[in-house]
């Protein structure tokens, strides 16, 4: 019979089965040797193997315990680095900002004075995360102390790791081809083998996916992500692959693929359960997909478990646009905006709302600054998704001001680039679009053709209420007389050709403003107009403005 091993001889196979990431295993040992004695790098271990298992209560428990034994044994950077992990630990298992924070600032503390170490560069690169997206100035500063720290050391995993965190920050500034060249650089070696460690090895890759997700540059994030899964898999890295794959969910989504990433954002979800920030990310970007296929009540159930995070924030200002109240989608997108704040790629699709809201609600300034804005950061990104959303913009800013004809050739512009991209849902609606300004000229044929094409592009992808909106448009328009509209609707169009203002309206017939906004968003919302300006026009077309 073998001699039982001793507490060290523990110790050492159960790093070495972290090593080669077979967590339960390393558990199993780990818990053993805490059975003979209580020792900080036992408990360490432990809180690893729990972190990779997604047992958040473990993983907090005994990190907490890890910290206060290397306090007690004088060993600071120990404590630093388990201090470090555990910033992560609150920000990731339970969305908890301020300890995290707390966390953080701790580290940095204890290793003030202290001579070169890896665990200086974590604590700026946890530092550089926590500013995105917000200061990516900042971020960049950390990534750049990581950076020349993991050079003097010789360390590949952080100094890739920081390499990867630096071109993300690079992307939130509009940095573009700068920063995913450094992404690249940094998922190279990760998938190449060059890295070793499965944290480092995990936010790497993400990184890299959530700045092809930004500027929607789907065919690098095609070309990596499968590469990252099977990574991945061989790392038994759970929740990397749940993490990166709602994010690719979502490209799946874009791309038209809902099946596949119905499957995927639910899977995800389920697995980041035990991560409350990471789940409501999730939740978020499956409850857009459901508002897309026009499960309107589901989406809004899942944006309850999502609350205030930005992707919900916006899918309520989309849902709102949607039940023809753009005054609402407009402070959803002005809301989304604030909240990713000085993050230049991702202020992209609150953009992209805000433009629509404004240009349905009639204020063409506001939906051309939306444009405009959107505009640059679709010129330094330079993809064909970005560029069709701000051409899509533009025109729904020209139809929103009366430029009728620049409004025809923006959304024709965005029809081609975001079909030419592979976006079927986007095409689809800018084809609802164009065939509004079509109609407007007066050009019904046109009109009619682009309707059915839209018609037939959102029932292959399973997209009911958008189906629906383009049938009855294309149905109603065909038909001789007056549109669909009752007859207080029919009164309140005709004051708004007369060049009537909300309030002007409500004196003339002694209504609530409130009463007559709502009035003009379901005119628009039936005629399928974007603007006051198209409604003018229309109503002079059909005898209305008498």
């Amino acid at each position: 019979m073998p001699p039982e091993p001793t507490t060290e001889q523990l110790l050492a196979q159960a790093g070495e089965a972290l090593g080669r990431a077979e967590w339960r295993a390393a558990k199993a040992l780990f818990a053993e040797a805490l059975d003979r004695e209580e020792t900080p790098e036992a408990l360490e271990g432990l809180g690893t193997a729990a972190f990779f298992l997604d047992e958040a209560e473990l993983a907090l428990a005994v990190r907490e315990r890890a910290f206060s034994g290397y306090r007690a044994a004088g060993r600071v950077v120990d404590a630093a680095r388990v201090a470090t992990a555990l910033a992560w630990d609150y920000r990731a298992f339970r969305g908890e900002r301020a300890v995290a924070g707390g966390w953080l600032a701790r580290a940095r503390r204890l290793l003030e004075g202290r001579g070169p170490t890896r665990e200086q560069g974590w604590v700026a690169l946890r530092e550089a995360s926590f500013a995105l997206p917000g200061d990516a100035a900042l971020a960049r500063e950390r990534c750049a102390e990581a950076e020349a720290l993991a050079r003097e050391l010789g360390d590949v995993d952080l100094e890739m790791t920081a390499v990867a965190l630096d071109g993300l920050a690079r992307v939130s500034q509009g940095e573009v081809a700068e920063g995913m060249a450094r992404l690249d650089e940094a998922t190279t070696a990760a998938t190449a083998g060059e890295m070793r460690d499965p944290l480092a090895i995990g936010f790497s890759c993400c990184y890299l996916i959530f700045a092809c997700e930004r500027v929607r540059d789907f065919e690098r994030a095609g070309q990596w992500c499968e590469r990252v899964a099977r990574m991945a898999s061989g790392w038994n890295i759970r929740a990397l692959r749940s993490v990166c794959r709602s994010h690719y969910g979502t490209v799946l989504m874009l791309r038209g693929e809902w099946s596949t990433a119905e499957v995927v954002l639910s899977e995800a979800a389920a697995a980041l359960a035990a991560r409350p920030a990471e789940a409501r990310d999730a939740l978020a970007r499956l409850a857009e997909l459901r508002r897309r296929q026009g499960e309107t009540e589901k989406a809004l159930a899942l944006l309850a478990q999502a609350e205030h995070h930005p992707i919900a924030v916006l899918t309520e200002a989309a849902i709102a646009l949607e039940r023809g109240d753009p005054a609402a989608a407009a402070d959803g997108a002005l809301r989304y905006l604030r909240l990713v704040d000085r993050a230049r790629t991702e202020r992209a699709p609150g953009l992209e709302v805000a433009a629509e809201a404004h240009a349905a609600a009639g204020r063409a300034a506001e939906a051309e600054a939306a444009a405009r804005e959107l505009r640059s950061i679709a010129a330094a990104a330079g993809t064909d998704p970005l560029l069709g959303a701000a051409s899509q913009a533009e025109g729904l800013a020209h139809a929103a001001g009366g430029r009728l004809e620049q409004a025809r050739e923006a959304l024709e512009d965005a029809v081609e680039l975001l079909g030419r991209a592979g976006l079927p849902f986007e095409a689809a609606r800018a084809r609802v679009a164009l065939a509004t300004a079509l109609r407007a000229l007066g050009r019904e044929d046109g009109a009619r053709r682009e309707l059915e094409l839209a018609r037939e592009r959102f029932a292959a992808l399973g997209a009911a209420a958008e189906e629906r909106r383009a049938g009855e448009l294309r149905a109603g328009r065909g038909r001789k007389g007056r549109p669909p509209l009752s007859r207080r609707e029919a009164e309140i169009l005709g004051l708004v050709a007369q060049g009537l203002s909300n309030r002007q309206i409500a004196e003339r017939l002694v209504l609530s403003e409130h009463t007559v906004h709502r009035h003009v968003a379901n005119i628009l919302r039936k005629l399928g107009l974007s603007s006051r300006a198209s409604a003018a026009a229309f109503a002079a077309k059909h005898g209305l403005a008498e």
